[in-house]
This record gives structure tokens, C-alpha cells and sequence, in this order.
């Protein structure tokens, strides 16, 4: 593995995963790959659980780490290439990556979408200048259209969870206050989607349908309860829409989640890569069951990094 920016950069998932599941059973085993070794984390935008276990991931591994806020803890960053330098930006990011690339031997890096570009969005026009000037192996910590560090944390958590060979996972989109990326939804669906022991339903009002490309090979479904019927895991989320780029075209509350919608599944667990609205996404009564596994999946980030960084620092 050079690089983790999606599920494509995992040739053998099963693998990756057998591996973050020893690791989760024996987090300091593995000291001597991080010896002498740094980490290099540059924020974009906020972040609590990536940031926190992305620091926690390195130092399980014997190494050390630092965080960049990028426009805040640095001089702010110029984009374009070309660009006459005579306004408020005042280093280009070639210079700044090929630094920082100096000053570490894996870099993290966490960019956001505009929501207002599709095609600027879609082709990762920041992550891809990040790649193409970093000297050395780059990790996504969430991009302008995938996140895939949480999905892959999402899938350690329904592996040691499930209690059959085969499950049935529902992603459900959700109400929320304000326009979200569809960053989290569509790496939910590009590692799910290619899972052969997962049968993988998609349910979302009309129009918020995801970048087909993500979504091959799972089932849509615009009715939720019928779409929820069975399910052994269901992952809530929202999303604005991709073809009405960036744009709230339904905030319908009967889509959030509750014990009414799931008493239709295979008595689900329940997982949201947080933050979470509560009581307008999913209800309290879901949180707070049993069967509520997101302390366990945000638990599991660490392990989701700890294994990427293994794999690149072996």
C-alpha cells in the first residue's frame, strides 16, 4: 500500500481487516514500525474523532505526531496554479506539501468539499494537488467525496459484531439542519457495496440519489421501511443532493429514525459516524439502546488508522 484514499487502495479488504482486528487485540505489538518515525496531520476543516484518533493510531505504533490547522496554525495556502501571488494568500501549496513532506514519513490530510462546484468536488481538485507535490505515503482523512478511514472502522465494527455469516446493511438518509457533503455516504457505499458477506440497501428520499459509481451493485430502495425490513445493521446519515449539487430538496422528519422504524429490521444495531443531531437524525431512544454501536464504531477509528498506518509504514 502507497496510499489510502479509498477502497481501491486496499487490494485485499479481508486481509486489511483480519489485520485491524489483531491489531485491536494487541495495539502495542506493533512499536517497532513506528520507531523513529513521524506522522503528519493537516486539518482543512474541524474534526474531533480524526484528529483524536489519528494521534492516538500513531502513538500506538511508537510514533510520534503533529497537527496542522491549515490557514490558521499556518500562512494561508494558495490553490491555483499560476496564480500571481499579490492578494491574501501568502505560501502556494506546492511549497507547503513538499515541506511538510520534509517533516514526516506518512501525511494525513483532511480537505472538504465546496458544495458548490460538482465537478471541482467531484474531481478532488485540493486532495489531487496534495498528491501529486507530497514526497511521501498520503492518507485520507476525509476528502471532498469519501471518508474512508470511517468506513473502514464501520466495517471492524459490524465484522466483530455480527452474530451470522452473511447481514443485511441498511444505509439511511436522514434529516438535518444544514447541507452535508456526501463525503461519509458515498465511502459507506464504496466499501459496502464490495463486501461479499454484506447485502447492501440504499434508502433515501427521491433526489438524493449518490454518484453511481459508488453505489454499483447495491440496491435502492425509496420506501425506508421497506428498505429496513430484515436489516441487521443500519447506518444513518445525511447528504444533500448530488445531482442538484449541494442543494436540501427534502427535510421530511418522518425520516429520522426511531424504535417505530426499527421494529421492522433483524432487531438492528445501529451505527452513525457522528457527530449526530439527536432528535432530528435518529431519536434519543435509539442512541441510548443497547443496540446502539456508535461508541464502539468511533472506538474503532483508531484501529481503522492504526492498521492504514501499519500497512504503510511496514
Amino acid at each position: 500500500m502507497k496510499k489510502f484514499t479509498s477502497f481501491a487502495d486496499a487490494p485485499d479488504y479481508r486481509a486489511l481487516l483480519q489485520q485491524a482486528l489483531e491489531i485491536k487485540q494487541n495495539p502495542f505489538g506493533y512499536q517497532h514500525l513506528g520507531k523513529n518515525k513521524t506522522v503528519g496531520l493537516i486539518f482543512f476543516n474541524p474534526s474531533l474523532r480524526t484528529r483524536l484518533s489519528s494521534i492516538k493510531a500513531a502513538y500506538n505504533l511508537g510514533a510520534q505526531a503533529w497537527v496542522l490547522n491549515a490557514g490558521a496554525d499556518s500562512w494561508t495556502l494558495e490553490m491555483a496554479d499560476g496564480a500571481v501571488m499579490n492578494g491574501s494568500t501568502q505560501e502556494h501549496i506546492k511549497e507547503a506539501i513538499a515541506v511538510m513532506s520534509q517533516y514526516c514519513d506518512v501525511l494525513g490530510i483532511r480537505t472538504f468539499p465546496t458544495l458548490k462546484d460538482r465537478d471541482e468536488d467531484y474531481h478532488e481538485v485540493v486532495f489531487n494537488k496534495i498528491l501529486q507535490y507530497a514526497t511521501v505515503p498520503v492518507i485520507s482523512l476525509e476528502s471532498a467525496t469519501l471518508h474512508p478511514l470511517q468506513s473502514f472502522a464501520d466495517l471492524i465494527t459490524v465484522a466483530e459484531t455480527k452474530q451470522k455469516e452473511r447481514v443485511k446493511v441498511v444505509l439511511t438518509w436522514a434529516p438535518h439542519v444544514r447541507a452535508l457533503p456526501q463525503c461519509v455516504p458515498n465511502s459507506f457505499c464504496d466499501w459496502f457495496s464490495e463486501i461479499d458477506w454484506v447485502d447492501f440497501v440504499i434508502t433515501h428520499p427521491e433526489g438524493y440519489e449518490l454518484d453511481p459509481k459508488f453505489t454499483k451493485g447495491a440496491r435502492i430502495e425509496y420506501d425506508q421501511r421497506k428498505a429496513l425490513e430484515g436489516a441487521d445493521y443500519v447506518q444513518a446519515k445525511n447528504w444533500s443532493s448530488y445531482h442538484n449539487y449541494g442543494q436540501v430538496l427534502s427535510n421530511d422528519p418522518a425520516w429520522m429514525l426511531t424504535p417505530e422504524h426499527m421494529a421492522g429490521t433483524n432487531d438492528a444495531k445501529f451505527l452513525h459516524c457522528l457527530p449526530v443531531r439527536r432528535n432530528v437524525e435518529v431519536s434519543d431512544a435509539i442512541l441510548d439502546s443497547p443496540n446502539s454501536l456508535v461508541i464502539q464504531e468511533a472506538g474503532n477509528r483508531v484501529f481503522s488508522m492504526q492498521t492504514v498506518l501499519h500497512e504503510l509504514l511496514k
